[in-house]
This record gives structure tokens, C-alpha cells and sequence, in this order.
């Protein structure tokens, strides 16, 4: 899910824009906290080992000179997101629609911690980093994580209740 995520892309510079956050936030609320971020170290190294799995790859590289890259700290920051979903889903909060749209927010907006942090420590704090790494995503992202908050909230819903029949 994360690859086929990663191959949905809109070319940005020097940062794409994908359907990853989507994905993250998803598995988190599917999976829980340890599975989710399980199954995104399991693409990091996948991603780490060569294997095309990022968006642009293997166009723009593979491996750890694709990850060192402007977008690697964006890649880290799905695991603490994966975290965060997944331990709402914990919390039954991924069950109602806007605490799942709070906790879906909340985790997506963490993945630019790590993300802005290494975009200005690779191409230089003196650039418009924000510019670069957040204000063109912010839109997106929102919408991305309440898509991601209702759509896997509802389908999980729907196949608990089959599994119950």
C-alpha cells in the first residue's frame, strides 16, 4: 500500500507530493500502533535495500542516496505517524469520525517535524524551506487525512459488522 502510494505523485520541487500520508494514517487506524509501524520500517527497508518503493525511484535514485535526499526526513516521520493513528485506534478514537479526523490531522501533521527539519539541513536553512516542504502540502494533507480518518474508520467498521454475521 505504502509503494503503491508513494507511485501516486504530483511533482513538486524538491519534494513530491503523494498519497503516503493517506496510507500512513490509514494503517495506523487498520493496523494499531505496533503492526503500522512494523509494515512501514518493513518499506524504509525495503526502500534502504534498493528496492524502487519511493515516488520518482528509480528515476531519482534508490536506496540510501534516495532516502539522504531532500524527501528522507519526511520518510521518517511515517513512523511516529503510523504510531500516533495506530494508538488512537487503541484509544477507540479511531472509531468516531472526528476524533479520527483529529487523530488522522495530528499524525499527519507530525511527519513534517522530521520532514522540514532534514529539508533545511539538506538544501540549506537559508532557502525557503516552508516554501518548499509545507505550505504546498498543508491543503492537501488535511484533505488526505480526513479521507484517510473516514474511509478507513468506515471500512473497518463495515468489516467488523460482516465479520459478525
Amino acid at each position: 500500500m505504502l509503494t503503491l502510494s508513494a507511485k501516486v505523485s504530483v511533482p513538486f520541487y524538491p519534494v513530491p507530493m503523494t498519497l503516503q500520508t493517506f496510507a500512513v494514517i490509514g494503517l495506523g487506524f487498520v493496523l494499531g500502533p505496533r503492526r503500522a509501524a512494523g509494515a512501514v520500517l518493513i518499506y524504509l527497508a525495503e526502500g534502504a535495500a534498493g528496492l524502487p518503493v519511493f515516488a520518482g525511484t528509480p528515476a531519482k535514485g534508490i536506496g540510501l542516496s534516495y532516502m539522504l535526499g531532500p524527501t528522507g526526513g519526511y520518510l521518517l516521520g511515517y513512523f511516529p505517524a503510523a504510531l500516533l493513528a495506530g494508538w488512537a485506534r487503541t484509544r477507540k478514537w479511531a472509531a468516531k469520525p472526528v476524533a479520527a479526523s483529529v487523530a488522522g490531522l495530528v499524525a499527519g501533521a507530525v511527519i513534517y517535524v522530521p520532514g522540514l527539519l532534514w529539508l533545511g539541513a539538506v538544501i540549506g536553512f537559508d532557502k525557503p524551506v516552508l516554501q518548499y516542504g509545507l505550505y504546498p502540502f498543508i491543503l492537501g494533507d488535511i484533505t488526505k487525512a480526513v479521507l484517510a480518518a473516514l474511509l478507513f474508520v468506515a471500512g473497518r467498521a463495515a468489516f467488523q459488522a460482516k465479520a459478525k454475521r
